[in-house]
């Protein structure tokens, strides 16, 4: 049964977030988002065509290029993004909600994860006291004074998917407004809620106009945003098919791009460490977001003399997840986002059912729920790394076990993909974690669970995607470095 949920409403789900107002859209069309776990209608927002987006673009470029945002300093930015943080402390039950309804995360871990927003955009705010955004210099080839500074880089779209917009929207909008952009938010037809909020929060907290501007389009108008001359950054979070075809989009104009594309994550067991412990920690993380994290870990590599043992450890603690409405706090895992989705889910398992693999447990829909987009927790056995389902990235949650001989063949093994997300290592030993670790050809390594932390940075290795968001490194995409070199100082910097 579900919760009782207190009531939740847009203040403007018939317009678009252009210019510090909002708009009426240019066209008629509307995107109809459902409910996840019930296949109910949820929400209808408009949905915008390319005036739309010149529209957005327009207005955040007269922000940059003739407001206040940009020209302040970083301290008086700061005091705006307190105050954002502050309301999205206030709106973090919506955020919470709404997070849930559109892509199936469990409520429990909706919460938690709103509930931290704030702070991403305070640490960005600290950043006003501790970041070089100016640095002297000694120049050697003339002029008495050095100095790099670093300004930032303009118009930046940044364009979120649907399974995790909360975060992955706040790791993209926070650097890049402290840094003194103005962004135009693109939102996933399948989750545009929270954008709408981040809206209404950045209207409460007195954000200049222009400098935050939301709309939510499909690829088509999408893509009309990405190759916009008055774009200036290109931030991504989806697809790797996707993120090549914006790349190539970018590389034509020299617009700077920052991608966080697909995963296809191991998770090596070592001997010594007990397997009961790895089944435990995999049904806690493979079935977060019912598995629609890239970063998640779907390849699980063991030595043979043991596969048959895990198999049947990660089959018991499998069996005991229990499969449902997200709202109920008893709830392990939800449903995916949409139909489609599901149904391409589906259709890897039955690859897998039919490439030679054992299926250990799951496999199909729950049979308690005939509404909602649900599928089981599934696991097989015996995959070969050369396999589709142990090479193409699904995005549920479906995990492939694959044996090898030795510690060395699970490193190769591990880095054979086209991909270079995450990882882990289950050991006892942190010096083989150590050492495997940065063997490893990707962005993120864990010891013994699964690990990501965007307070240090979070990024991919080779088909993954390029940049970092998160800390410190999180900003740097958003700034455009110069060096001034001076006969003498300004006043400003004299002290």
């Amino acid at each position: 049964m579900r919760t009782d949920l207190s009531p939740f409403h847009l203040a403007h789900p018939d317009k678009l977030f252009i210019g510090g107002q909002w708009i009426a859209p240019a066209g008629s069309r509307r995107i109809q988002v459902i409910d996840s776990a019930t296949e109910d209608p949820f929400l209808s927002v408009p949905e915008a065509e390319e005036a739309d987006v010149d529209s957005a673009v327009a207005a955040a470029r007269k922000a940059f290029d003739e407001g206040p945002w940009p020209r302040m300093t970083p301290a008086e930015r700061a005091v705006y993004m307190r105050a954002i943080a502050n309301e999205l402390d206030r709106r973090s039950d919506d955020l919470a909600r709404v997070w849930t309804t559109e892509s199936g995360v469990v409520h429990s871990a909706a919460r938690v994860t709103a509930m931290t927003l704030g702070e991403a955009y305070r640490y960005y705010a600290s950043l006003a006291d501790t970041f070089p955004f100016i640095e002297k210099h000694h120049p050697k080839g003339g002029g008495n004074f050095g100095l790099l500074v670093r300004e930032p880089v303009g118009v930046a779209a940044c364009i979120i998917p649907w399974n995790g917009p909360l975060r992955l929207m706040t790791f993209k909008v926070a650097p890049a407004l402290m840094a003194g952009c103005a962004v135009v938010l693109k939102a996933s037809p399948e989750a545009p809620s929270s954008p709408y909020l981040m809206a209404e929060i950045c209207e409460a907290a007195g954000l200049p106009a222009g400098v935050f501007n939301v709309l939510t389009a499909d690829r088509q108008v999408s893509e009309h945003l990405v190759r916009h001359p008055g774009v200036d950054k290109v931030s991504f979070t989806g697809s790797t098919l996707a993120g090549k075809r914006i790349a190539s989009i970018c590389g034509e104009r020299i617009a700077r791009v920052t991608l966080e594309l697909g995963g296809k994550s191991a998770g090596i067991v070592l001997d010594d460490y007990d397997l009961d412990l790895v089944a435990q920690s995999l049904s806690k993380s493979a079935t977060y977001l019912t598995g629609q994290a890239c970063s998640s870990l779907t390849r699980i590599i063991v030595s043979k003399h043991r596969q048959s043992q895990l198999l049947e450890a990660l089959a018991h603690h499998f069996g005991q997840i229990k499969v449902g409405d997200p709202f109920d706090v008893q709830t392990g895992m939800g449903p995916l986002a949409t139909a489609k989705h599901r149904e391409r889910v589906e259709g890897f398992i039955a690859k897998g059912c039919d490439g030679g693999g054992t299926l250990v447990t799951g496999g199909k829909r729950p049979p308690h729920t005939p509404r909602g987009h649900f599928v089981e927790p599934t696991v097989f056995g015996n995959i070969s790394n050369d396999s589709m389902i142990a090479r193409e990235e699904i995005f549920g949650p479906v995990l492939s076990v694959i044996p090898v001989a030795n510690e060395q063949a699970a490193v190769a093994t591990a880095n054979d993909s086209i991909y270079g997300l995450n990882a882990s290592v289950f050991t006892h030993d942190a010096e083989r974690a150590y050492a495997i670790g940065r063997q490893l050809r990707t962005g993120t390594v864990g010891q013994n669970a699964f690990r990501s932390d965007f307070s240090i940075a979070f990024g991919g290795f080779k088909q993954s995607g390029l940049g970092r968001e998160g800390g410190v490194e999180g900003i740097l995409p958003y700034l455009e470095t110069k060096t001034l070199i001076l006969d003498e100082l300004p006043r400003f910097l004299r002290a």
